[in-house]
């Protein structure tokens, strides 16, 4: 646009009569563009209207840009010596892929190429390269055709990360997204990490969800769809998602390698789920906190999609799949058995015996003789330990003396205060009472504790257990101002008193 308002310049300048010279002074022109310019304008506009003229092709010349011969022009800066190393690298490039395998993601990028060549010398822009590594590579120019899809066809799914604060301070946590094109719908749920099990779980949250599948899943190339590539073409597909498939009647799509594009809608609905929930959001109480509230945000984002009337045409309802890894422990003296270096206990009758462990992402569930027996939220870490305390009751009732310090009790710090302060000198009273009311779950059991204590009037809630050191520092100060008050006014009735944080 600007090289043609200079040639109108021209041309309305000579117009006027002025001479090239004139011209060439008013519009920083060299007088021989000047004079080029007006000499095509005139011949041009001369042959419009002759017969036989083609005068819609003439006016587009009239009205068209300046225009350069530069095929006469050589390559300054890209030399022989360039083009013979780029061949080279490009050669390495190509053996690294038959070592490698089809699928790797160790590929010299452009960048990486360029600052190569910087390193060994050449003085050569990223641009160029960029030109020369497409022509040299022979890349055709793709054509992306666009797709439309019916009800219940295709869902597409992948993984994005995302850092929230869920009470343990900033830390990755990983999105498993799904995008319905049709129905234009997405969903996610919140992981911890990326692995097998949470892969297969999140398909069985989604399906139970939806109360059916789409008749087919698009996947990228990642590890727990791709198990090993045969080949060019070929992939082995990973064996726990083809029974799933089977299970519930999709058909597997993995794109092609490094096309994305190819499962478009889930790539961008990574990043605009992770915008629009948690760009403004991001510190929560916990991580079943980070989910509800990304519960509460899809339902706003997905008002006006299509699911109600794609949930019509989906494949029937089937009950979730199991997805539990299945082994056998036996009970340890402590009434513990060991799933991944942590122990979580078991009802006590069952010491010695082996039982069935079912292993969850998220939850370990344990079996005698087919019957469930406990279940434990699953944790991490070596040597890390869940107790419940009701697996323990008929061994404390009989050492009393052991409740103090049972770890069992201080995995529940409410009720450990409520027994230091109250129990601590009648611990079987304790362990009675709490055996009266075990078919309570654990908050209505603290919750009777505390509304005994306080009927009595000699209970303060206690929210926080305060370091020992800080205990016997209030300890010694309440001591002292009591005495203090008995020694200036007499005997006071002193009752027992709970600190209170």
């Amino acid at each position: 646009m600007v090289k043609f308002m200079k040639k109108k310049d021209v041309i309305m300048l000579k117009e006027q009569g002025l001479s090239n010279r004139e011209v060439a002074r008013r519009t920083e022109l060299d007088r021989e563009t000047v004079s080029k310019y007006w000499s095509e304008y005139k011949f041009k506009l001369s042959q419009i209207g002759k017969p036989g003229a083609d005068n819609r092709a003439l006016q587009e010349e009239l009205l068209a840009e300046p225009k350069y011969d530069s095929s006469g022009r050589g390559k300054r800066k890209y030399t022989e010596e360039i083009e013979d190393r780029l061949k080279e690298i490009l050669a390495e490039e190509r053996r690294k892929d038959s070592a490698l395998g089809v699928g790797h993601k160790q590929k010299l990028t452009n960048k990486q190429i360029h600052q190569k060549l910087i390193g060994e010398g050449f003085d050569i822009s990223g641009a160029t390269i960029n030109i020369n590594l497409a022509r040299l590579r022979d890349r055709k120019k793709e054509v992306f055709i666009r797709q439309e899809y019916d009800f219940g066809d295709r869902l597409e799914y992948d993984f994005g990360e995302v850092r929230l604060d869920c009470g343990e301070g900033v830390k990755a946590y990983h999105m498993a997204v799904f995008a319905s094109p049709a129905g234009s719908f997405r969903w996610l749920y919140l992981y911890t990490n990326q692995k097998k099990q949470v892969f297969m779980d999140s398909h069985v949250k989604f399906f139970e969800m939806m109360g059916g599948a789409h008749r087919e899943i698009v996947y990228d190339n990642m590890r727990n769809v791709v198990t090993k590539f045969i080949g060019k073409n070929e992939k082995e597909l990973n064996i726990d998602l083809v029974k799933m498939s089977v299970y519930y009647g999709f058909k597997i799509n993995v794109t092609n390698c490094f096309k994305g594009n190819e499962k478009g809608n889930v790539e961008k609905s990574v990043d605009v789920l992770r915008n629009q929930i948690f760009a403004e959001n991001w510190k929560f109480n916990s991580l079943d906190d980070a989910r509800a509230y990304a519960r509460s945000r899809l339902l706003k984002l997905n008002e006006n999609s299509l699911i109600e009337e794609e949930k019509k045409h989906l494949t029937p309802y089937r009950p979730p799949l199991e997805l539990a890894i299945v082994t056998e422990n036996k009970v340890n003296t402590g009434s513990m058995v060991n799933v991944d270096t942590v122990f979580y206990s078991v009802p006590e009758h069952l010491v010695g015996q082996k039982v069935l462990v079912k292993k969850y992402h998220d939850e370990i569930r344990v079996y005698a003789n087919f019957v469930e027996v406990c279940r434990h939220k699953r944790i991490f870490g070596f040597g890390r330990m869940q107790v419940d305390i009701l697996h323990y009751l008929n061994s404390l009732y009989k050492k009393p003396g052991a409740v103090k310090n049972s770890v069992a009790l201080k995995q529940i710090p409410k009720l450990k205060a409520i027994f230091d302060t109250h129990y601590v000198n009648k611990p079987k009273q304790f362990i009675e009472e709490f055996m009266a009311n075990k078919h309570l779950d654990i908050d209505d059991i603290i919750k009777y504790f505390e509304s005994k204590v306080s009927a009595r009037g000699e209970f303060v809630a206690i929210s926080v257990v305060k370091p020992i050191s800080s205990v016997v520092t209030q300890t010694r100060a309440f001591i002292a101002n009591y005495a203090t008050l008995i020694n200036t006014s007499g005997s006071l009735p002193i009752k027992e008193v709970a600190c209170r944080d």
